[in-house]
């Protein structure tokens, strides 16, 4: 189970991160930076190879959260929510907080 969580943890903050510099730096760079200056090339470059990056390993994410959650043996509402916040700029942190919470303390989690 150690083996999966930690891959699981490794994905949801490597894609966390992802989104939030795909949101807040590259799309606010590419759509309010002069038309084509510096900045805008940068926002256009992040927004371009970083989206298709982040595009990738969300799905590597996915399959690491679904792993994760059949061997924890996480309800379904809670899986599909673990799933959600991925997708989700800093929420996603929580989202991992609260599964990584899960996983390791199956008996205070259950009713």
């Amino acid at each position: 189970m150690k083996g999966t969580l930690l891959r699981y943890r490794v994905m949801a903050y490597v894609v966390g991160v992802l989104l939030i510099v795909l949101i807040c730096v590259g799309v606010p760079l590419k759509y309010l930076a002069a038309d084509g200056g510096g900045p805008q090339e940068l926002g256009e470059w992040i927004t371009t190879y970083l989206g298709v990056t982040h595009g990738w390993l969300y799905m590597v994410f996915l399959v690491t959260a679904v792993l994760l959650a059949r061997r924890a043996r996480f309800p379904m509402g809670f899986t599909v929510l673990v799933l959600v916040l991925g997708t989700v700029p800093v929420l996603s942190f929580w989202g991992e907080r609260k599964a990584t919470h899960r996983a390791r303390n199956p008996e205070r989690t259950r009713t």
